[in-house]
């Protein structure tokens, strides 16, 4: 089941990763709409992305805004990097998302740099295979991140103590 998160009260960074232009031919000559792809973040492990359209840039920027905070998904975020490595899909899209040793940064491309970089990552290394559209990476690493799970919770529900090694192991 998914929770609704409210965006109200918590400190929202936005991000405008593209704006594109298009052109409707009618009689008059062209009409011209404007698409805007942004991703919102809190910086403590919650991001959401969404897509605005209007004749304005700014109008399209506001909804996209609008509909971004309305997705917000929260993931596990421990020491400024993901628990485990992770393989989002979207639509044409794959994005391969490995933790990051300590000092590593953001190592992505693009529109996924700006998503992690709004969410407070600071330590991750992402890779865009197959498309290349921005719409698609970003929807493709959202899904990785809502498949990423907690490894205290993980614990738990298996029965193993936290920090305790399993006889046999070393």
């Amino acid at each position: 089941m998914v929770h609704k998160i409210d965006p109200d009260g918590r400190t929202l960074k936005e991000k405008v990763v593209f704006i594109n232009r298009v052109a409707k031919v009618v009689k008059g000559g062209r009409r011209f709409s404007f698409t805007a792809l942004v991703v919102v973040g809190d910086g403590e492990g919650m991001a959401g992305v969404g897509k605005g359209k209007a004749t304005e840039v700014p109008e399209a920027i506001r909804k996209a805004v609008e509909h971004a905070k309305k997705s917000l998904i929260p993931f596990p975020l421990k020491n400024g990097t993901i628990p485990h490595r992770v393989i989002g899909k979207y639509g044409a899209g794959m994005v391969v998302i490995n933790p990051g040793s300590k000092g590593t940064g953001i190592i992505a491309g693009g529109a996924v740099r700006a998503l992690f970089e709004v969410s407070g990552v600071q330590d991750i290394v992402a890779k865009s295979i197959r498309s290349h559209n921005p719409f698609n990476t970003v929807k493709a690493t959202i899904e990785g991140l809502k498949s990423l799970k907690d490894p205290d919770t993980l614990m738990r529900t298996r029965g193993k103590a936290e920090g305790v090694q399993q006889e046999g192991t070393s």
